[in-house]
């Protein structure tokens, strides 16, 4: 029986910049800064796609993604400067990029988390992302469900998305991140729910690891074309879309 469902926030929930800020300031770091180094290691702008990021970026703390693009590009980093070199300027794009709202809520993921909501599952957030609530603040629900004829008791018109939540580690520090499932076990230990009963919707392939290596069941939801990765990690079920999930049978 599902008591609870823990949710992932980049990719989905929200279509965050996340994907786009890692290549294009790796992209200038390489043109600037790096362009010494540039020959002799992999990279090349085009070599930077989705699938990399999915693969070896998405859904791991910022500084373990940023080491993980480095070594798939052979780019050498032997104290660790490039890493946080790309991170912080990686960070001051996305904080710019979300301040001035380019990004967009995922229209089945609002829909899928408010009939969680009036059904009494509960709900956690937990991206690895520090800047996962930033951008759960600026989701407004009574706009959304206004023009979509939807009535929800708990939607006032001060609702945001991260209201809905009755826990949210996003962006909390761990000791080890995704595909550890430190960060689910703690969700489910503060919703006061079993492994077994949480159910966790992710679309990185680490994030799904640390769900069924925390012994919960996953949703693994491909909206880049990447069911494949998803099912490689164990997914439970893959989607789309969240509006293919039977609420009901879940």
């Amino acid at each position: 029986m599902t008591e609870a469902v823990i949710f992932d926030i980049d990719g989905v929930l929200v279509d965050s910049p996340h994907e786009h800020a890692w290549g294009q300031t790796l992209h200038r770091l390489m043109r600037t800064q790096w362009a010494d180094i540039a020959p002799a290691t992999r990279y090349a702008p085009e070599h930077y796609t989705t699938e990399v990021y999915q693969q070896v970026v998405s859904g791991k703390p910022r500084q373990e993604g940023a080491s993980a693009l480095l070594r798939y590009f052979n780019i050498p980093d032997p104290d660790g400067e490039r890493a946080r070199q790309l991170c912080d300027l990686k960070q001051k794009m996305i904080v710019e990029l979300i301040e001035r709202g380019e990004f967009n809520a995922f229209e089945d993921g609002l829909r899928f988390v408010l009939a969680l909501k009036a059904r009494g599952i509960r709900l956690a957030a937990a991206s690895s992302s520090k800047n996962a609530n930033r951008m759960l603040e600026r989701v407004q629900l009574y706009p959304f469900c206004q023009s979509h004829s939807l009535r929800y008791p708990f939607v006032t018109p001060q609702t945001r998305l991260i209201d809905l939540f009755d826990a949210n580690v996003c962006g909390r520090d761990f000791a080890q991140g995704k595909p550890h499932p430190e960060i689910f076990l703690t969700s489910a230990d503060l919703l006061g729910v079993s492994p077994e009963h949480c159910v966790v919707v992710e679309d990185a392939p680490a994030g799904v690891l640390a769900a069924k290596r925390g012994g919960m069941r996953c949703i693994g939801v491909a909206r880049r074309n990447d069911s494949d990765l998803l099912r490689e990690a164990g997914a439970d079920w893959i989607v789309t879309t969240l509006d293919e999930v039977n609420i009901e049978e879940l």
